[in-house]
């Protein structure tokens, strides 16, 4: 296996073939990864559009849990980011099952404001088949989500520490534990070498056959 360098936009029309070749009235893709996973995902947004898809892009930042239950161990606890800042039954009623075989295809863009800490309020949207569901955030993956396409956005770890603000410095051994226990770059169906933004590199390994 080895890294293939690619640009921003090669790496778009490559992910947007990887979704069409999928047989289902949507597909939902999760974008993963500590750092730069909305510029990806709005990277995929126009490409899949010029193709005859209609597509819904949501964060996960627009899916935590209210501050009371986040900060519940404190504002600070790489434990709490790891596992339980993310309302993933929240993610899953409101944007993924809707999108199932059998789902009636309308998705709530937001739930929650975590800056003014309060529920959004926005209405559902519906999502036409066949769509294209692109969610992105942090430590998505291990989770059980029903996700067609996985990609994940690897850093080494002097990337990251580079990369997030020094104000988030403190989640380090969150992202630590989540490479060592989950193992991202292994269970993702794509995985991209992300240490700097303006050079992605595309890990390049034999796809799973048929079955």
């Amino acid at each position: 296996m080895r890294y293939r360098p690619i640009t921003l936009e090669r790496l778009a029309g490559e992910l947007t073939e990887r979704v069409l070749a999928l047989d289902a009235p949507w597909v939902r893709v999760a974008v993963d990864g500590p750092a730069g996973t909305a510029d990806l995902a709005d990277a995929l947004v126009d490409p899949l559009r010029v193709r005859g898809r209609a597509v819904q892009r949501v964060s996960t930042v627009d899916f935590l849990r209210p501050a009371s239950l986040r900060f519940e161990y404190g504002k600070e606890n790489p434990d709490s980011r790891y596992w339980s800042w993310l309302d993933e039954g929240a993610l899953r009623r409101e944007v993924l099952d809707p999108l199932s075989g059998n789902g009636s295809g309308l998705v709530l863009p937001a739930l929650w404001d975590a800056a003014r800490d309060r529920a959004t309020r926005l209405a559902r949207v519906r999502l036409p088949a066949p769509g294209v569901l692109i969610a992105d955030g942090e430590m998505l993956l291990g989770r059980g989500l029903p996700f067609e396409l996985t990609v994940h956005l690897e850093l080494s770890p002097g990337a990251l520490r580079r990369r997030l603000p020094e104000d988030a410095q403190w989640a380090l051994p969150a992202f630590e534990r989540y490479a060592e226990e989950v193992r991202p770059a292994e269970i993702a169906d794509i995985v991209v070498r992300a240490d700097d933004p303006r050079h992605p590199a595309l890990l390049e390994r034999p796809r799973p056959g048929p079955g």
